[in-house]
């Protein structure tokens, strides 16, 4: 756990989630507390994501000292930032056999419920976990209320087409055996949406972009197992969790394959990576200029003759 004057367990939290629940957050700890001991077989998508982070990190050209690595699982992202031997690393994660993997400095929380001091952090880093969240803005809040002013929020998450062709998948098995639509795989924030959720949350500065990872599998089966590795398995808030019968996933596995196998009869997966950037407001940061302010006329740039709102071109 965090030291007292890092953590204020007695004050309520404003920042509950007042929206409605998707995601059953008892759910994603289970799922991640039996992925946590084979983890390491199965965080691929993890370990590059993470390396793509601290890539991104580097173009910023400044160094942190007090980081939060919020939802760590067993630590692929804090092994690259301790590197750079930081005066402070706390590893957090809603999962307690997930921190049992990683040392150091832990806390087991909720990225719904953050127990830090205001201005106490100048970096918050988040790989691949914030898309389990019910209320992401009132969680991004939180993150910008614990940064110092001028620090740096950089999270990636799942987002846009992850797991589209399990999805459609899912669904063309649900028509083939003549059962109801179910909810089987959570949605996923675009870039659009996660822009506006930074500018939301009052980040400034803010900056969302993505990358799409395509990889194979031998089979529908071989992706299941790796999800539940992964601790990626449905934690839908709704009843339908998983697929209902052993005659369902052989079904969903026979369509897949022959919607999404390559020449080599490898079916095709999608994760699309969301990464979202934004800083704590500082009174040094570059501001739009204001109305009016411009030293230079539009026409004059564009080279062109300036004409008054209610003379018709050509007059």
């Amino acid at each position: 756990m965090t030291n007292s004057d890092w953590s204020d367990k007695k004050e309520q939290n404003p920042f509950a989630p007042q929206t409605a629940v998707i995601f059953d957050r008892r759910q994603v700890r289970l799922h991640r507390d039996r992925a946590a001991p084979i983890f390491e077989n199965h965080d691929f998508l993890f370990r590059e994501v993470a390396d793509r982070m601290c890539d991104k990190l580097l173009d910023v050209n400044r160094s942190f000292s007090r980081i939060l690595d919020l939802g760590c699982h067993r630590g692929e992202l804090g092994a690259h930032l301790l590197k750079d031997k930081p005066e402070l690393l706390i590893r957090q994660d809603l999962s307690h056999r997930m921190l049992q993997y990683t040392g150091g400095l832990n806390v087991q929380a909720d990225e719904e419920f953050l127990p830090y001091q205001a201005e106490s952090l100048d970096l918050v880093m988040s790989n691949l976990s914030l898309h389990w969240v019910n209320d992401l803005p009132g969680s991004l809040v939180q993150i910008r209320n614990i940064l110092k002013p001028d620090g740096l929020f950089l999270g990636a998450m799942f987002g846009g087409e992850t797991l589209t062709e399990l999805r459609q998948s899912l669904l063309q098995a649900e028509i083939n055996m003549d059962k109801g639509a179910a909810p089987h795989i959570s949605p996923f924030v675009d870039v659009r949406d996660a822009g506006s959720l930074l500018q939301r949350a009052g980040f400034a500065l803010p900056v969302v972009d993505t990358d799409r990872i395509t990889v194979t599998y031998k089979d529908a089966l071989s992706l299941m197992t790796e999800l539940r590795g992964m601790g990626e398995g449905n934690a839908l808030a709704k009843k339908f969790r998983g697929l209902s019968s052993r005659e369902m996933i052989m079904e969903t596995a026979r369509v897949y394959q022959d919607l999404f196998a390559d020449e080599r009869g490898r079916i095709k997966v999608t994760f699309d990576i969301l990464y979202l950037m934004g800083w704590a407001p500082h009174e040094s940061q570059q501001k739009p200029l204001k109305p009016g302010s411009a030293k230079m006329r539009l026409a004059d740039a564009l080279g062109v003759k300036e004409q008054s709102t209610g003379e018709k071109p050509g007059g």
